[in-house]
Parts: structure tokens; sequence; C-alpha cells
């Protein structure tokens, strides 16, 4: 009578209480054979029947937690040819393209937790009634039109200016898979015409799984690699995303920076500590937000935020945003280094609704 009892009392717990996966299954099922077992047999086969039983369960657990890997993991990263693979919850989220064939890497699409794309898919995928224009502002990227006069914003392969550069990756250092969150860390060569080497970015990315949010860290360091290299002050530049076209301002989207300013004509240019652009796709309220982390250079720096759809936030340019502003480069000696951080939030619902203000605030205390 108390055997029985436990085994009541263990099948119970099993499939109330606890989520095991793949492995819960197994045990599930012979704990319930077990206790019909123990219920149905005569006494003398009792015994028999629970011992072979728990001698399955013990013998296929093991077995499963060898063929499921990492159980339970929700942020996932898969190497292809082209590109890494990123799955959250066991569902697409983005790829990282970073083959020969693209002349920066990027992230695309991005998708919001419900599964909504909320980056531009053009050129990597032909939308009918899709805009067409900037084709080098692929999905979420980073970039700077003048590294010592060579451009890596507009650098498409197609493209006939003379002076475009490559960035190129160098190693896949170290991937991570994890159950809330997982990590790529990722070395890149910022390349000149020539194949020259300007820069050395190392740069990792942490994505996270929440149940409302997608959350992406970037942590980047851009190291001078062959004499001294200088960030121009210049426009195009800095760590950005395309947004979809259903989200942008000319479309019924709306930008508002950490100031509370609205609209293209007051954010653009501007220092602020982040900025949310938002609207409505497919009738879902859905927005993004970028953090520029306090501890960055010059931080708040501005941003080239446009109407259009290009949403980033500039580290480089300064007098070119305001002419009443000091013209500013940025050089850097052979081995000396530029640090930044950036946090995306995917998130529903506009800037108050997501409550944009407080998530920054606790991102800034961060070391």
């Amino acid at each position: 009578m108390k055997t029985a009892c436990a085994f009541a009392a263990l099948r119970l717990r099993v499939s109330r209480k606890t989520e095991w996966g793949a492995i819960g299954s197994l045990v599930r099922l012979a704990v319930r054979a077990a206790s019909f077992a123990l219920f149905r047999r005569p006494r003398k086969t009792e015994c028999g029947a629970i011992g072979s039983l728990v001698r399955l369960a013990v013998r296929a657990a093991p077995l499963a937690l060898l063929s499921c890997g990492a159980v339970g993991a929700q942020v996932t990263f898969e190497r292809q040819a082209d590109r890494i693979h990123i799955e959250i919850g066991g569902k697409p989220y983005s790829d990282l393209y970073i083959g020969k064939e693209y002349a920066k890497p990027f992230l695309s699409p991005v998708r919001a937790a419900s599964g909504t794309m909320v980056s531009r898919q053009f050129p990597m995928a032909m939308v009918e009634g899709e805009s067409r224009d900037h084709p080098h502002q692929r999905g979420l990227f980073f970039a700077h039109e003048d590294v010592n006069g060579i451009d890596f914003w507009n650098n498409e392969f197609t493209y006939k200016t003379p002076n475009r550069g490559v960035i190129a990756v160098d190693k896949i250092e170290e991937t991570k898979n994890g159950k809330r969150s997982g990590m790529l860390r990722i070395l890149f060569d910022w390349k000149d015409p020539k194949g020259k080497v300007l820069l050395t970015e190392d740069r990792t990315m942490v994505f996270y799984d929440g149940a409302k949010n997608r959350v992406i860290d970037f942590d980047v360091t851009l190291t001078a690699a062959s004499g001294e290299v200088t960030m121009g002050d210049a426009k195009d530049g800095g760590f950005g995303i395309r947004v979809a076209d259903a989200l942008k301002e000319d479309k019924g989207g709306t930008m508002v920076n950490a100031q509370g300013d609205r609209g293209e004509k007051k954010v653009w240019g501007k220092p602020s500590d982040w900025v949310d652009y938002s609207g409505e796709i497919g009738g879902e309220k859905v927005g993004i937000a970028i953090f520029d982390y306090p501890g960055n250079p010059n931080h708040p720096n501005r941003w080239h935020s446009r109407a259009y759809g290009l949403f980033a936030v500039n580290p480089f340019g300064n007098h070119v945003f305001d002419k009443a502003a000091p013209v500013r480069p940025i050089p850097l000696a052979e081995g000396a280094s530029l640090r930044y951080r950036w946090r995306v939030v995917v998130h529903p619902g506009d800037v108050e609704s997501a409550g944009i203000a407080a998530l920054w605030a606790q991102y800034a205390k961060r070391e």
C-alpha cells in the first residue's frame, strides 16, 4: 500500500508540477505504466513489472540527454553557408549574414516576439510593394562612411564609387546557446579597396528570450590596425536598422527621443540617450528602441533617423548635423581602441505603453 501511494504521488508531481521536455515525457510514461502495473497486476508480478519499467526510465533518461544536447535552450545558433541562423523559443528570429558576397555583416530580418518582421526585407527578399531604395541599408548593421576616407556604409559591391571598403569576418570566436539568452562573439576586419586592414572589430551580441520584448545587446570594440586611423565627422555612420515600410514616419510611424521630441525634424541630428520608432504592421502595434549606452564616447550621441525608414545612432557625426557645433573627427593611434555599446528593444505598443524610459533607466545602470 505504501509503495502504491508513493507511485501515485510521484505520478501527480510529474504530471502537474514539472515541465521536463523530452526526458519528462519518458519519465511520465514509465511512472504511469508502473502505477498501472501496480494496481492491475497480481501481487507476485508487482515488483518485477515496476523494476523493469524503472530500469527502462533510468536507461532512457541519459540517452535522451545525449540526443537533446542543451535541454531547454531557448536561444540557439546554427552555422550555415553564408550566415548564422538564430532561433528563439524554437522559432526563427533572425540571420546574421557574414558571407563573402556581402560588403558588411547585418541581421535580417529582425522580428518582434510575435514573429512580425520589423525590419525591411529588401534586398534579401523582393516583397511586392516594398521600397527598394538604399540597398546598402540591410536589416540591422554597423558601419561608417569615412574611415581614413574609405566608405564602409555606402559600400554595395554593385556601386561604382572607388573608395568602398569591406567589413569581412575574420573569426567566429564564440557561440553560446542558452535558456534565457544566447551569445555570439565575432571578429571582423575593416578593409580598404586594396585589402589593407584599417580597423579590427571585436563584436559581442547577446540575444534575450523575453515574453513580450525581443532585446539584443551589442558590445563593439574598434582598434586601429595599421597606423593612425581617423573616423571622420560624417552623416552616414553608426549603428542602425532600416525599419519595415509600415513603421516609417512617411507611412504613419512615430519617432520619439528621450526628451520627448517627435518626428524627424525634431529628432534628426539631435543628441539623445535613446530614440523609439513605432507604428502598426498589419494592425499590430509594435516599435523598436535603440539605447546609446552612457559610457559610449561622446554620449549622448546624435541620431541619423529619417522619415523614409533609416533609424540609426551616429557616434561619429557632430558638425555635419549641427553647423554651430565644432568639427569632431576621432583619431586613433595604431593599437588604440574605441568601445561602443548599444541595446535594441523590439516591443509591442508605443513608447509610452512599452515603458521605454524605464527600460532605458535600467540599462543605464549596467557596468
